[in-house]
């Protein structure tokens, strides 16, 4: 067999051997929408599993088929934990909650926080173990706290 063919499957193999997504050793906590999201991007894991299954040959495209296998043990164990929490309205910091903060040199932010999936800082969430949140969790309008080394203050909780 020549040298070229073995190359090529090695790296086949290699391509083929993802590594697991890492679940976070965190509680799984979600919103209602964080668990709809997760519910979708399990049915998309199903289909693309199906899709790589339905191929014909799994030698034809390992890639895929260990892609689809990882997403869908990774969505399925996120999904297996999930737990839906509703947001409190009792003037503090919560779960499920919007927070606004300002900080020393005057900027206002405010998050939304949320379940590790739906994070999305660009779009103004926050996971629930961010060092942002943990200063938070628990705060009402008027408490301050340090965040990055800066003092903020909460001055809006929805």
């Amino acid at each position: 067999m020549s040298v070229a063919f073995t190359r090529e499957e090695d790296l086949e193999a290699t391509a083929a051997d993802l590594p697991d997504r890492p679940v976070s050793p965190h509680a799984n906590l979600v919103t209602p929408q964080g668990l709809a999201a997760i519910d979708a991007a399990l049915a998309e894991a199903r289909a693309a599993y199906g899709a790589a299954q339905a191929s014909g040959s799994i030698e034809a495209d390992r890639t895929a088929m260990a892609r689809a296998t990882r997403d869908l043990r990774y969505w399925s164990a996120r999904r297996g934990n999930a737990q839906v929490v509703e947001a409190e309205a009792d003037g503090r910091v919560r779960f499920g909650g919007t927070v606004t903060i300002e900080r020393e040199d005057g900027r206002t932010q405010t998050w939304r926080i949320v379940g590790e999936d739906e994070a999305d800082p660009t779009a103004g969430s926050v996971s629930h173990v961010s060092p942002l949140t943990r200063a938070l969790i628990g705060k009402a309008v008027g408490d301050t706290a340090t965040v990055a080394g800066q003092s903020v203050e909460i001055i809006a909780v929805d």
